[in-house]
This record gives structure tokens, sequence and C-alpha cells, in this order.
């Protein structure tokens, strides 16, 4: 294998690890930064049940996120060196913004919070945990726009064959990341959603104590879910209609469409190989013109096929890679601009679907749970349980498409744009050795299968011993006094 491959598939292997824990955060948060909230107004010691249960879990989860997410940035000086330094200018602000400003703003009030309980008057205590909360929406902000800059280059001139940034203003309003950004919160959510309902619902079949606990804490990630999944197809479609204008390969390899179609139908299912060039292969069932209005909200508008793009990409951009030993056995040779078509138009699929199977799991969870009931039957724990996954499962695919969809480039162009800002992923990548990157690919890999390993011991362990394992044994009738003065 050569370099760029191990390079990526270290990137990519360790960029979706992290990502499991990093929506679990942002949604968790704020999830119990509203329970924390209720408590605080009402003295019911429910809610402070669900804020110490959830919140312990939330604090594992942020523990494992951090320490995985501070390798991705030094991936970047490590094995994409040429990156670094052709961004450089651009991303140090939007990064710089990230770790100075919000992860500092994360790690003090979330230390305040852990260390508070008996320390703070209760408001104060309160103000800490939305203070983290908004942090790490903050924190996603910056970073979605540091990437959506690689989709969409914007505020920067070239200067020496390099960008040079000219506005900050212009890559925090990049139109890439007012889009990204709430589907990415949304995202957060359903899998916050997903999370609560689970767990929750597993201990509610099973009888455990503090089932005034359970049952809200399963109505809560039922609600959050669905709502979810509202948000996600309203962001989900201005993303769309953006990817026609900005990235139009990346548009037509979701559909794997060959040529160019006015209208142009959307197609739910195919059967043969996608990523044949003649299409001739490939049987699909296809919604007419659905793929016209997804674009441009019109159902007769021109969707330009692969085949046809591939002819303005070469035009623009080259039709070769430069003779450069440092590009390997790609040194000279035809550039593909057609990105993996299995991968953009299944992972297209997955995420859709996996979606929209945790928004039917917290519909179905609603319904099983309404008036009072409490389903005994052996399937609906399980059915709670395998839908914890969904959400991941979708956040995960709809990051590989949106990453891979920009193939072959790693800075797409911005077809209205600075003229030559953009960058080939081949050339990208540090000049090490095979053995050099193989060897941290392995080793990484090794450290975050441990990792795992330990985060799921630990929410395991919170999660089987219930409310017990962070509040001592406590009548669940209590006056909002006492409750108050048992906190604090």
């Amino acid at each position: 294998m050569e370099v760029l491959d191990l390079a990526r598939w270290q990137f990519g292997i360790t960029t979706v690890y992290h990502f499991l824990m990093v929506p679990l955060t942002i949604g968790l948060s704020l999830l119990v930064a509203g329970m924390q909230t209720a408590w605080v107004r009402t003295g019911n010691r429910r809610y402070l049940a669900m804020t110490k249960f959830w919140g312990k879990l939330l604090l594992i989860n942020f523990a494992m996120g951090v320490v995985t997410g501070i390798v991705q940035e030094f991936q970047f000086g490590m094995a994409w060196n040429e990156y670094s330094r052709f961004v450089g200018d651009v991303f140090g602000a939007p990064l710089a913004m990230e770790g100075l400003v919000a992860f500092f703003v994360e790690s003090t009030f979330l230390g305040l919070w852990i260390f508070g309980w008996d320390r703070l008057p209760r408001r104060v205590h309160l103000a800490c945990v939305w203070a983290f909360s908004l942090a790490t929406i903050a924190s996603a902000y910056f970073i979605l726009a540091a990437n959506s800059w690689m989709q969409h280059p914007v505020g920067v001139e070239l200067v020496d064959g390099r960008p040079r940034l000219t506005s900050i203003w212009a890559v925090l309003g990049n139109s890439t990341v007012l889009a990204a950004f709430p589907h990415a919160i949304a995202g957060a959510f359903a899998v916050a959603g997903a999370f609560l309902v689970g767990i929750a619902a597993w201990h509610l079949h099973r009888a455990s104590a503090e089932k005034d606990v359970w049952r809200a804490s399963v109505r809560l990630g039922a609600w959050v879910g669905v709502a979810a999944f509202a948000a996600l197809v309203v962001s989900g479609d201005q993303q769309s209609k953006l990817m026609f204008e900005q990235q139009p390969m990346k548009m037509a390899s979701a559909e794997a469409l060959c040529h160019t179609e006015k209208p142009a139908g959307f197609s739910v299912f195919a059967v043969g190989d996608v990523a044949a060039p003649d299409c001739e292969r490939v049987k699909s069932i296809t919604v007419p013109a659905l793929l016209s209005f997804l674009a441009n909200n019109d159902l007769d508008s021109e969707v330009r096929g692969v085949n046809d793009l591939v002819e303005e990409y070469q035009a623009r951009y080259g039709e070769r890679y430069p003779v450069d030993p440092r590009l390997g056995e790609l040194s000279g040779q035809p550039i593909d601009y057609v990105p993996n078509l299995p991968v953009t138009y299944w992972g297209f699929r997955l995420m859709i679907g996996f979606g929209a199977v945790a928004a039917f799991v917290g519909v179905a969870v609603l319904w099983l749970v309404r008036r009072g009931r409490v389903p005994r039957t052996r399937w609906f724990p399980r059915l709670a349980l395998a839908g914890i996954a969904t959400p991941f499962l979708a956040n995960s695919f709809g990051w590989i498409f949106t990453e891979m969809g920009r193939q072959p480039f790693v800075v797409a162009p911005n077809p209205s744009g600075v003229d030559g800002v953009w960058m080939f992923t081949a050339r990208a990548v540090s000049g090490l050795s095979v053995g050099e990157v193989l060897t941290s690919l392995i080793a990484l890999t090794l450290v975050y299968g441990v990792l795992a390993v330990v985060e799921v011991v630990l929410i395991r362990r919170y999660v089987r011993g219930g409310v017990a394992t962070v509040l001592p044994d406590e009548p669940t009738e209590r006056r909002d006094d006492d409750v108050l003065s048992f906190a604090y």
C-alpha cells in the first residue's frame, strides 16, 4: 500500500472513532443542563436523580472524547504536513478559537460543575453546567467552520501558491458552515435522545427502582429524538441545495448519476454495480424529479452527471497529476475525479436510513409507554437498546459521505471563488515511509481499541447500577426544602 492510502485509513479510523463521542457529549450536555434546571426550579428529586445519573455518563464520554480528540490535530503535522502548510494560515484562527476559547471554557466550567455540588450556590452551579454545554456548541461551530472551509474555501487570497486569510468573518460566516452547523447539532440531539431511550427503557422494563426517573427519561429522549429527525430533514435539504451549487460531483456521486438528467429522479435503492461508468448494469427504484427538487427546489432542474462533470473538471483542474516523486505511484498519472461511488451512494442512503430508523424507534417507544404503560414483552428493551446505535451509525455514514464525496480534493475548489485555492489529497500527505505510517496506524488503532473497552466497561457499570450509583438511598417523597439541603 502507498503512504497516501495508509494515512487516509489512519485519519478515517481515528476520526470516526472520535466522532462517536462528540455528538453524545453535545446533545447530552444540553439535556443534563435542562434536567438540572428543572430540578432547581421545582426541587423535585426526580430531576436531581436524572441530572446525577445522566451527568455521570456524560463525564465518562467527555473524558474519552478529549483523549481521542487530541490525536486529531497531531495528525495534521504527523501524516499531513503538506496539508498543514497549505491551510495553516486559514486554520490557525478557528482552531485557536476552538482550543483557547471554547475548550478552555468547557474544561473550566465542567470542573466547577463536578466539584461544586456541595460548594456553590445552586444557581451558580446551574450556570456552570449551562456554560459548559454552550461551550460545546461553540466548539462544534469552530470545528465545523474549519471543515466547511475545506468544502468551500472563502475569505482568502492566493499568495505564493498558498491561501492567505483575508477575512475571518467570511470563514465563520461561510454558507457551508451555516448549513452544516444546525445539521450537526440536530444529529447530536438524535444521538442523545436515543441514548436516553435505550438505557431508560431497559431499566423501566426491569422494574428497577426510581421508575419515575426512567419514565421521564424515556419520554424526554423519545421526544428529543423525533424532533431532531425533523430538524435533520430540514437542515439536510438546505445542505443538498448547497452541494448542488458548490460540489456538483458530490451530488452526482451521491446518486451514482452517470449522465446528466433533466429532470433527475432520486434513486431510492439500486441493484448492480453503481460504479459502472455507463449505468447499464444498475437497476434502480427511482422517484421521478425528486433529485431535481432536492437540488434546486424545482421539479425540472438539470442535474449534471458524473461523466459530464469529469470533462469539466479536467478542463479546469488538469488531466494529470504533476510529475513528482512525492506523489508515489500517482506521479504523472491521470487524475480520477470520481469519488468511490459505492461508498458515496450507499453511505448517503445508510445515513438517511439509520436516521429514519432512530426516529421510528422514538415514535414506537412513545406509543408503547403512553398513559403510564410499561411493556413487558422481551423485544421492547431490545428494540430500545438497539436503537441507541442507529443515530451513531447515521452520523458516521454522513461524515464518511461528506469527506469521501469531495475526493480527490482535500480542499475542494470553490466554483466561484479564488482561482487556485484547492488541493489534491495526494499532494497533502507527509513524506513518510510506508513503515512509519503503518506503525502509527497499528499503534493508534490498538490504543483506541483499548479505550473503547474502557469506556464500555465504565458506562456499563454505571448504567447497571442505576440511580443508586450516584445518589444514596433516599425516600422518593421528600419536601422540596429537604431535597435542596440534601444536595447542597
